[in-house]
């Protein structure tokens, strides 16, 4: 079926509840719905929801576009928002990545270094960065939410920004994340330490967020805006 311009290929199973799911890479949107669950009602979920949808569409065309990156200068790559100019140079010691300025990220590399050895670079630097300010901004809410984070870790997510373990206490973040402004970081940490609270996306979850955080839907709105990464400058 069809719903606005979105294809929407459905499967029916013995299920109770209906599931939305973005497919990776192609982005379709597939949905399993309940046996007795009609077109029209699937239809009105499915429009409902079209804002996560496109969200979840516009990742898939990001990772694309994120995989023919070559890191090469004048490549441009995001720091903590701030979009800056990819200058890389050889020299015969350690790799390195730092800031330069207010507008350029240098990589120094070995003379021969490889694209995939690059990459893992580049997302080596982003983990430790993230290392740096995860525990800064666990430390600062516990207080306020009345939760401990027992453990956190990062990891490379294709579909999320965060998850979490309630029965272990554990949050998991995305390694994208280092991309973002700092106060959509902040997000993503408060929301999935708000789960240690409510586990469930409801009015009581939402109402956390509202109490403690009441600009988190700008903030989440801004984390979800992908800046145009194509291209050099």
């Amino acid at each position: 079926m069809r719903v606005d311009d979105i294809e929407v290929e459905v499967h029916r199973k013995r299920i109770r509840h209906l599931y939305l799911r973005v497919g990776s890479p192609d982005g379709r949107l597939r949905v399993s719905a309940p046996l007795r669950v009609g077109d029209d009602a699937i239809r009105q979920v499915v429009a409902r929801r079209m804002p996560w949808v496109r969200r979840q569409q516009e990742r898939q065309r990001q990772r694309e576009r994120e995989s023919a990156r070559t890191f090469v200068s004048g490549e441009r790559h995001f720091v903590e928002g701030t979009g800056r100019v990819l200058n890389v140079t050889t020299h015969d010691g350690p790799p390195r990545i730092r800031l330069q300025g207010d507008s350029t990220l240098e990589m120094r590399v070995r003379p021969g270094t490889g694209l995939d050895e690059r990459s893992d670079l580049l997302a080596a630097w982003y983990r430790e960065r993230l290392k740096t300010s995860i525990p800064r901004l666990i430390t600062a809410w516990e207080p306020f939410l009345g939760v401990t984070v027992k453990e956190w870790r990062i990891r490379k997510m294709k579909t999320r920004w965060g998850s979490c373990s309630v029965r272990n206490g554990r949050i998991w973040l995305s390694l994208e994340l280092a991309k973002k402004p700092i106060r959509c970081l902040e997000y993503v940490v408060v929301h999935e330490m708000a789960h240690l609270i409510e586990p469930s996306h409801n009015r009581r979850f939402w109402g956390i967020l509202d109490r403690h955080m009441p600009d988190w839907r700008a903030r989440r709105d801004e984390l979800n805006r992908f800046p145009i990464m194509d291209g050099t400058e």
